[in-house]
């Protein structure tokens, strides 16, 4: 049994009205509910209780904390060195994904395993069909490139009924592929998510680390250690985003019968450009930009459907009703 959350006046306001997440974070809640948590908490120099941010261990354990305290999961870990995400904005996605559905569908979330997601780059985490199954009763299909990574992933399902049957975990045998050899003959997905590689290189990722660490202000004699953790397929790829989610939208219509609607982050607002313009390549139905902000980051999301309305009006009673 959780301790029940305590309401903090200090919300923060930028993020989804229906994310758990929202109050600043109550370090005595989230250590009742995870024991493993209190030896990181720590006074920070405003004397607020903390945990050190640039410290994996500290920012993995906090993201368990956070998974069994609001959503009530049995159980989740990753293997070092796996990309670490944050939960707030990770939970942001889902419910701006939610809301989507809920516009096509004259106000109303479709919920249930009916409603069924696919997740880009499913990562070790399985964060994405972790929290659209528990928030919105969806199922999901997770696909990576990395034995590793899926391995990760099935043991955190198999280790919580509540995720039982709701996620289907698959491996992409080819890494220039993103929907082919993933989506089946005649499988139907209301959404697919993706957290695109972010990077060009990984000189450049690992820049990217070094100026993170030093507004952190933890570059220890030279030491970099990745916060959140991430391997090369998780932090970068050849063209970066850009290069990245142009490929995705290519290959989104080929399934463009598969999808009602296709979406991916885009963290780099100079991207926008180039995706509109793969967008209307591909000749896009419709295009949705959902902007989302967590602390001092601003990001957003790009939808993209090719169903024409009427093949949407008969997706929606076929599937939503």
């Amino acid at each position: 049994m959780h301790a029940k959350k305590k309401i903090h006046p200090n919300e923060k306001s930028n993020l989804h009205p229906r994310n758990k997440n929202r109050s600043r974070y109550d370090f005595q809640w989230l250590v009742t509910a995870c024991p493993e948590l209190k030896p990181f908490v720590r006074l920070n120099d405003y004397g607020d209780e903390s945990i050190d941010f640039a410290e994996p261990k500290a920012v993995k354990t906090l993201n368990k904390a956070l998974l069994l305290a609001n959503y009530d999961l049995a159980y989740w870990d990753i293997p070092d060195g796996y990309l670490c995400p944050p939960i707030p904005g990770r939970a942001d996605y889902i419910h701006y994904m939610a809301d989507l559905l809920a516009r096509s569908n004259q106000g109303k979330i479709p919920s249930g395993g009916i409603i069924s997601g696919l997740d880009v780059g499913v990562g070790a985490n399985c964060i994405y069909p972790i929290l659209g199954t528990l928030e919105y009763g969806w199922s999901f299909v997770g696909a990576d490139i990395d034995a590793v990574a899926l391995k990760s992933a099935a043991n955190i399902v198999s280790k919580n009924e509540v995720l039982s049957g709701k996620i289907d975990l698959r491996q992409q045998p080819n890494s220039k592929d993103i929907f082919r050899g993933i989506i089946r003959a005649g499988e139907r997905f209301d959404l697919t998510i993706c957290n695109p590689p972010f990077h060009a290189s990984a000189a450049e990722a690992q820049a990217g680390t070094i100026r993170k660490l030093r507004n952190l202000n933890k570059q220890k004699g030279g030491k970099l250690n990745l916060n959140f953790g991430g391997q090369n397929n998780e932090l970068w790829c050849e063209g970066g985003e850009a290069n990245f989610v142009r490929r995705m939208i290519q290959q989104s219509r080929q399934f463009a019968n598969s999808c009602y609607w296709f979406s991916t982050l885009i963290s780099k607002k100079e991207n926008l450009p180039t995706v509109y313009r793969a967008l209307k390549q591909a000749e896009a139905a419709e295009i949705e930009t959902l902007p989302m902000g967590q602390g001092q980051k601003n990001s957003r999301i790009v939808a993209w459907t090719f169903l024409t309305k009427e093949a949407r009006a008969s997706w929606r009673n076929n599937r939503w009703k």
